[in-house]
């Protein structure tokens, strides 16, 4: 198939977008530039008439409010970028307002952090808003919370974000606009002879080796972010096109299943469930279970679930129902999953089994640290 050809089949079902927008694309160095997002505003608008929904995942507030700050540099301390995000996001909000509302077209701000997405209730909650935004003709316009948002919370960059919102809201076609035309062999910006990659299976080792080679200044998420978020995209079943966002029809050529234009990124067979891809791309690993080599098997040959007999070691502090990472007596990681027990509960019945669960700890909960259902082979 040639390159057009799987273009043309990621396009045939699009019908569903996250569109990603770097912050490069829409600030100059005074600020937010409304020119800017007036010409993106201009692209989504045009090509949702046809049918087409869009969620847009934004970045341009803290560049929005440093402007407004008067600071001459990019903010370095963390209160200093949630201040300038708090200002900025007024600023961008209102400018895509503007921009949407000239074209006949309602937004909707939504500002996410990985607690959000991370607590089920509250993930099942954004899930059901968007639906709702969605059938009622209004287009989503998501970012980080940076206001409130820590290390710890924290998504990392709206690459992640445009990640997990596309598979929030079962997207059809992830885009990833940036100032680079997708992935080359080499860095385009030092080497003019580099060439363009347009077309990279998300599972192949060679994605990460063109992430590299096309490694630029991206904003906050260089090119390896790009590639890392498509592959988690194409975890859920969702493809990945990452395209220069500067021209004034970008867009258009991205979606124009005529041109080739970008990398796209194309996932593999196997779709995870939405549960299971929460768990595996959304949850942060509190703890580690160490496994023996019989239980390691189990997991990554026959898919079983885990049972105390099989944990070795426990590390960290967690607690029931939180996410763990399994790994093999080597190290290398095999499984992530929720468990059924605390910390400390384990480490009472770790090596045990499971018809002593009870005696040892007074009571069972469940017969298996993990339940297969509960749990993700990485």
């Amino acid at each position: 198939m040639t390159h057009l050809a799987r273009k043309q089949a990621v396009l045939r079902r699009a019908r569903r977008i996250v569109v990603k927008i770097g912050s490069s694309l829409l600030s100059a160095d005074a600020g937010l530039d409304v020119a800017r997002v007036r010409a993106r505003v201009a692209e989504v608008a045009a090509l949702g008439a046809g049918g087409r929904e869009f969620i847009l995942v934004t970045s341009g507030a803290v560049a929005a409010g440093r402007a407004r700050l008067g600071l001459r540099e990019r903010p370095k301390t963390i209160p200093q970028k949630q201040a300038a995000a708090a200002v900025g996001q007024i600023d961008l909000m209102a400018a895509y307002k503007e921009c949407f509302e000239a074209r006949g077209r309602h937004v909707a701000q939504i500002l996410l952090t990985r607690e959000d997405l991370s607590n089920r209730r509250r993930y099942l909650n954004a899930k059901h808003a968007l639906a709702a935004l969605l059938e009622s003709k209004v287009v989503p316009i998501v970012n980080e919370n940076d206001t409130v948002a820590v290390d710890e919370i924290k998504l990392g960059d709206n690459d992640t974000l445009s990640a997990a919102v596309a598979a929030l809201v079962e997207a059809d076609l992830l885009v990833i606009l940036s100032d680079v035309d997708g992935l080359h062999t080499a860095d385009p910006r030092r080497y003019p002879d580099a060439q363009p990659v347009p077309v990279v299976e998300a599972s192949e080792t060679q994605a990460e080796r063109y992430a590299a080679a096309s490694a630029g200044r991206l904003g906050t998420g260089g090119m390896a972010t790009k590639v890392e978020a498509a592959r988690k995209a194409a975890a859920a079943g969702i493809a990945t096109i990452i395209a220069d966002g500067r021209g004034a029809d970008a867009l258009g050529r991205v979606l124009d299943a005529s041109v080739v234009s970008g990398t796209v990124v194309v996932p593999s067979a196997d779709r995870l469930a939405s549960r299971k891809h929460w768990i595996a791309f959304t949850l942060r690993p509190q703890g580690v279970l160490h496994l023996d080599a019989g239980a390691a098997a189990a997991l990554r040959e026959r898919g079983r679930s885990l049972l105390p007999s099989g944990v070795t070691i426990v590390e960290g502090a967690f607690g029931a129902g939180d996410c763990v990472r399994c790994v093999a007596p080597g190290g290398a990681e095999i499984a992530r999953g929720l468990v059924n027990y605390s910390a400390g509960e384990l480490r009472r019945i770790q090596g045990a089994h499971t018809r002593d669960i009870d005696t040892i700890l007074g009571y069972k909960v469940s017969d298996e640290v993990i339940h297969r259902d509960d749990m993700v082979i990485t």
